[in-house]
């Protein structure tokens, strides 16, 4: 169930930063969802729906998903590597989604084949713009 205090979350950093940008009403919000953030998208959007409406300053507000994929960046070459592409049975796939530190035992720089590396994109969630009315 942290899916919905997470949107709460959203939702409130939304009209506080809207309220900072003297906006009286917010229109539109963009929501960067990392792919290896382990909570269920459907679930996190439906929050944000019905949640948004308890906010005066949100309750028209359609928050727009935007997908961020996941990437690495190698500790001993800097190559940046996307996790899409990276042969990885399903089993490896799931543990990933779940636990994404679980990447260093299942994936190697294609470049250089270190198992050192970090995550470099693609996990969290954050607001990157609003748009409202003054």
């Amino acid at each position: 169930m942290h899916e919905w205090a997470l949107a709460e979350s959203v939702i409130k950093s939304a009209v506080e930063h809207a309220s900072a940008e003297k906006l009286k009403k917010l229109k539109e919000a963009g929501v960067v969802f990392g792919e290896l953030q382990a909570i269920d998208g459907e679930i996190f959007s439906f929050a944000l729906e019905e949640l948004r409406k308890q906010f005066p300053g949100a309750a028209s507000c359609k928050f727009k998903i935007i997908k961020q994929p996941a990437a690495f960046r190698c500790k001993a070459c800097s190559h940046e590597f996307p996790l899409k592409g990276l042969k990885k049975t399903k089993d490896e796939a799931e543990f990933i989604h779940f636990v994404p530190e679980m990447a260093h035992t299942f994936l190697k720089c294609p470049k250089c084949k270190s198992p050192d590396f970090e995550i470099a994109r693609g996990r969290g969630v954050s607001i990157s713009y609003i748009k409202g009315e003054k």
